[in-house]
Formats: C-alpha cells, sequence, structure tokens
C-alpha cells in the first residue's frame, strides 16, 4: 500500500518558489528561506519540509521533472515515433517543459559540478536518461540497458548545456543541435552494428565457420 505524503503540494510548491528565488541567490539555504516567506510559511516550516537544505530541494525538483516528462510522454502517445524520435521527444519535454528558469538550472549545473556534489550530480542525470528511456519504450535488461545510458547521458547533457547559452526564437538552434547528435549516435551504433557483424556477432562466427 502507497502512503501518501501529506505534504508533498506544499512541497511542490515551495521547490517552486526555491527555484525562482535560486535565479538570483544560487541554490541556498537564504533562497529557501526567501521561498517560504514568500509564500507566508511559519517559521521553520521550509527547514522542515526540506532539512537536507537547497540541495535537497534540487534533488526533489530533478526528480519531479523526470516524473513529469515520463507522464507527458504517455500522454503524447510517442510509442507509435521511431525510437530516435522518441528519444528527442523526451529530451525537449525535459527542457522545455521542466528544465525551469535558464539561470536557475545554470546555478543548478554549476552547483552540482563542485566536489563534494559530484556524486549527486550523476545520480540525478542517471535517474533523468533512466527515466527518458523507461519513457521511449526501452525494456533492455542485458548491457545495452547501461550503453544506452551512458550514451543518452552524453547527448542530453551536451544539449542542455547548448540550450543554456541558446536565445535564438523556440530555442531552435539547441533543437537542430539535439538531430545532430542524435545523427552521430545512430551513426557510431550502425558502425558497431557492422563491426559485430564481421568479428563478434553470430553473423561474423557463422561466416568465419564457413
Amino acid at each position: 500500500m502507497t502512503v501518501r505524503d501529506p505534504d508533498a503540494a506544499l512541497r511542490d510548491r515551495l521547490a517552486d518558489a526555491v527555484a525562482d528565488e535560486a535565479a538570483f541567490e544560487g541554490w541556498t539555504r537564504t533562497a529557501l528561506a526567501a521561498a517560504g516567506r514568500n509564500l507566508g510559511l511559519p517559521a521553520g516550516e521550509a527547514d522542515r519540509l526540506f532539512p537536507g537544505g537547497a540541495i535537497q530541494v534540487l534533488s526533489h525538483a530533478s526528480e519531479r521533472a523526470d516524473f513529469r516528462t515520463v507522464e507527458d510522454m504517455e500522454k503524447e502517445g510517442v510509442a507509435a515515433l521511431k525510437i530516435r524520435d522518441r528519444i528527442k521527444t523526451a529530451v525537449r519535454f525535459r527542457l522545455e517543459r521542466h528544465a525551469g528558469n535558464r539561470e536557475a538550472a545554470r546555478r543548478a549545473l554549476a552547483l552540482l559540478s563542485l566536489p563534494f556534489n559530484a556524486g549527486l550530480g550523476l545520480k540525478l542525470l542517471y535517474k533523468t536518461v533512466d527515466a527518458m528511456w523507461y519513457a521511449a519504450g526501452d525494456t533492455s535488461t542485458d548491457f545495452n540497458f547501461y550503453t544506452k545510458r551512458a550514451t543518452l547521458a552524453g547527448v542530453y547533457s551536451s544539449t542542455l548545456l547548448y540550450w543554456l547559452n541558446d536565445r535564438s526564437p523556440g530555442a531552435e538552434q539547441t533543437w537542430a543541435f539535439l538531430d545532430r547528435r542524435i545523427d552521430d549516435v545512430m551513426k557510431i551504433e550502425k558502425f558497431k552494428s557492422q563491426v559485430r557483424s564481421w568479428t563478434g556477432g553470430p553473423s561474423g562466427r557463422t561466416a568465419a565457420r564457413r
């Protein structure tokens, strides 16, 4: 039985308020305190909701964005699309709809890049790409499960960095960049498939016995 968190809605509101403050104050306890005041919360309530401070708020916001991306993918009925288009859609949804304010996202990235937050940054990145593959309908359980996520982590990270500095209308340049990155990945995967067929794949071994 799933136990519902009675503070879920308030925690979400506070996370949104902190994200707004983070564009100016960074992801700090100052931003958390200011967000609590803006919502009219009693003294200490913001710390009760997020005892780990602003870094916990950031983790919450990232995981919530992953969940909402999956929801959006399901609502859009992407199962009919080719796999590359499903992944492209997932990345676009994650950035367009759920990455939030660019400056807040930039400051979040800077915070997660600090040495003592690097582990958390990798954990959140893994959760994001895992959610995208799940939404895209990936059912792999072998080594491909990990290689797919590692590959998408590279695509998503580079696209995120491009998006942060993109001022083109509708982020058109970002989506063109994303297309190129996915094209590059597809070429690499095609080449790897050819190499396996020549050397280590079943067809390669069959040919070697002839």
